[in-house]
């Protein structure tokens, strides 16, 4: 769980003061702040999950492309199924395709 710091930061310079505003001279906002450690491992994830997204697009492009031959739409059916079985798998583990 991420433990938040509340803060207050000028709206103007930027600086920014804890646990309390200033005496006045500046305008403050309340913001919140999030750890390095929670940040990076936030950042870790999005990108995590970014690849996993572009690797099912990228194999979902072939359901797209995909035309059988003439008298073969059952076999391609039965492949395109298999891919999707791959897919599903991939997603449920994380993981990515070889």
């Amino acid at each position: 769980m991420t433990d938040y710091i509340t803060a207050w930061q000028c709206i103007g310079c930027g600086k920014i003061e804890a646990p309390q505003p200033c005496i006045g001279v500046c305008r403050d906002r309340k913001v919140l702040l999030a750890g390095k450690d929670e940040h990076e491992a936030a950042l870790a994830e999005t990108a995590r999950l970014q690849a996993q997204l572009d690797a099912v697009a990228s194999m979902l492009l072939r359901f797209d492309r995909a035309t059988p031959h003439k008298g073969q739409w059952e076999s391609a059916y039965r492949a395109l199924q298999q891919q999707v079985r791959e897919i599903r798998a991939m997603l449920d583990t994380g993981s990515h395709p070889a």
